[in-house]
């Protein structure tokens, strides 16, 4: 297994992102001045972006698992990752929605809750976003410090 940066056509990446985030036009926000990273286990099993938002803080904007390599210690594995390749991080936030098994992920990669926007979802998807039968409303912010 090996986690490497992918620094250019990072849209050739934007299947498995899609999982994550599925409007294109919101990963496109995000996904050029972030710094992405591929898990490669004989293939591309995982991926995110991260970007810099202020000196010691940063976000997680996406992660990735495929979905038939998910609960097998991908996703843990990329973010323990993002801890060791940036020194500097005091906080990393990560924003998601109101999902129980993608908080309970988080939250046993050490991410406690933070804050909430209100509204995220309704307001910046052109389509309603559903989490296991769930309509995704206020986007949930977790950190790690």
């Amino acid at each position: 297994m090996k986690i490497i940066k992918v620094t250019e056509n990072k849209k050739e990446y934007i299947d498995l992102l899609l999982l994550a985030d599925e409007q294109e036009d919101m990963v496109d926000k995000y996904i050029e001045h972030g710094e992405m990273f591929v898990l490669d286990d004989n293939e591309v099993k995982a991926e995110c972006v991260v970007t810099k938002e202020a000196d010691g803080i940063y976000e997680l904007k996406n992660i990735a698992v495929q979905p038939d390599c998910q609960r097998k210690g991908y996703g843990k594995a990329l973010i323990e990752f993002l801890f060791s390749y940036y020194p500097d991080c005091r906080t990393m936030f990560v924003g998601t929605g109101d999902s129980l098994a993608i908080l309970n992920f988080y939250k046993k990669c050490g991410f406690t809750e933070s804050h909430r926007v209100e509204n995220f979802f309704t307001d910046n998807y052109d389509h309603p976003i559903y989490e296991n039968g769930k309509q995704l409303v206020d986007m949930i912010y977790l950190k790690r410090e």
